[in-house]
């Protein structure tokens, strides 16, 4: 508590005259200390704490058999393959052997195709994502962004074959035969 200390006084000087008396002032802040530690300890333990944003992702057993793992319906099935600079590709079903069926877009136009694939497939809408070496990581995590916004419970993230990838990189421009690093060589 603040308290006033009254003790000591004032010297009288000369006869008669009288002069208040001085009184010195000395104010205590233990209790403000205390209720500062009370305020911050309330503030403490009534935020909360922010948990990391991670989305949950469920991997299958890479050792499992390839005869063991589930096949998925054509009509039900989406390709969609990335490649360099936010340009995505994909298929519905299986790839065609003359590739007609292969289309290019981006990411703003995915959603649709997704949503249309979605319509159609009902239940049985399965998204396989195959990300090519040259696309970003920004890039596979969109197209998961994309999964979880539109609902696709059931996707999977599988290595791109050969013949996708040349068709990735025909696409794109490149030749297929072209390495997509710069190799050095030693005279």
């Amino acid at each position: 508590m603040a308290e006033v200390d009254t003790s000591g006084g004032g010297h009288k000087k000369g006869p008669g005259v009288k002069k208040g008396k001085k009184l010195s002032t000395r104010v205590d802040l233990t209790p403000m200390v205390d209720l500062g530690f009370l305020l911050i300890t309330f503030f403490v333990f009534t935020t909360t704490i922010s948990l990391p944003t991670a989305m949950r992702l469920a991997l299958p057993d890479d050792r499992v058999k390839p005869e063991d793992q589930n096949k998925i319906k054509q009509s039900g099935a989406l390709t969609i393959l990335l490649g360099k600079d936010n340009n995505i590709f994909y298929y519905e079903g299986e790839l065609a052997p003359d590739a007609s069926n292969f289309k290019s877009s981006n990411f703003k136009a995915i959603r649709n195709v997704i949503i249309d694939k979605k319509q159609q497939a009902d239940t049985n809408l399965v998204v396989v994502i195959k990300p090519t070496d040259e696309s970003t990581y920004k890039n596979f995590i969109d197209i998961l962004d994309e999964m979880s916004i539109n609902v696709v419970k059931r996707y999977a993230v599988v290595d791109i074959s050969d013949v996708e990838n040349q068709l990735v990189r025909k696409s794109e421009g490149e030749s297929p035969e072209e390495p997509t690093t710069a190799t050095a060589t030693k005279p």
